[in-house]
């Protein structure tokens, strides 16, 4: 089957409209801005991109080192800060510059997303901070709530970057302040029970995600109906 190459200038294409409505998003985006107006010539958004990968990667590395050094999760912390700084940065240096690649920034960006999801969720499974099958879960789900993302953006020409007042910087929090908490104990009580924190918390996580990706769905299903009805 022969598959014709079409090229679509960026002057054709129109960007999805971003929202985020989440808890930090509006100090975020100032502290962003600054930074970019700050940042030397030589850095540039490629190199932000390359560097928020590498970061999650060691991530990854590093929780999977945990399981036999647990002061290894320093230094999954200092990854997170560094992967929040290149994934958070290197589209608001573009835009700063007037350097906007919106196809191959966001396709870009987000296949750097899910390959770094999976080094991390693989790191956190060999840790034995959490059973694996609780990480992939959370892999799975956020995989899940990421494809119903990303086929909006397509459909609905909107990109949405928070659910509710989460987006992926409190996300980066909650995960910061969980492995400071590991480094005290990696156990956690509940009901008399006791349980591994990383059980708990991905538990819920994986829960939370999939409930918004089925209530998202649904929604986005209706409106696509009403908006293409037939005739």
């Amino acid at each position: 089957m022969n598959v014709k190459s079409v090229t679509i200038h960026n002057n054709d294409f129109a960007a999805a409209s971003r929202i985020n409505r989440a808890l930090t998003a509006s100090l975020e985006r100032r502290i962003l801005h600054w930074m970019a107006e700050q940042a030397p010539a030589w850095i540039t958004s490629d190199q932000l991109t390359l560097l928020g990968l590498l970061a999650q990667i060691g991530a990854g590395i590093f929780y999977a080192l945990a399981r036999y050094q647990r002061c290894a999760l320093l230094l999954v912390i200092a990854c997170i800060v560094l992967n929040w700084l290149g994934d958070s940065l290197d589209g608001t240096l573009a835009r700063v510059r007037r350097q906007q690649r919106p196809r191959y920034g966001f396709y870009v960006d987000h296949m750097v997303d899910i390959f770094g999801s999976i080094a991390l969720m693989g790191g956190l499974a060999l840790s034995g901070l959490v059973h694996w099958q609780v990480a992939i879960t959370m892999l799975i789900t956020f995989l899940l709530l990421s494809s119903e993302s990303y086929l909006a953006t397509y459909t609905l020409f909107y990109f949405q970057l928070s659910q509710g007042l989460f987006g992926p910087t409190e996300i980066r929090i909650l995960l910061i302040l969980g492995n400071l908490a590991l480094l005290r104990s990696p156990y956690s009580t509940v009901f008399g029970h006791r349980m591994l924190l990383f059980d708990l918390g991905g538990t819920i996580a994986s829960t939370c995600m999939l409930a918004v990706a089925i209530a998202t769905t649904v929604q986005h299903t209706v409106q696509l109906y009403r908006e293409e009805p037939l005739s």
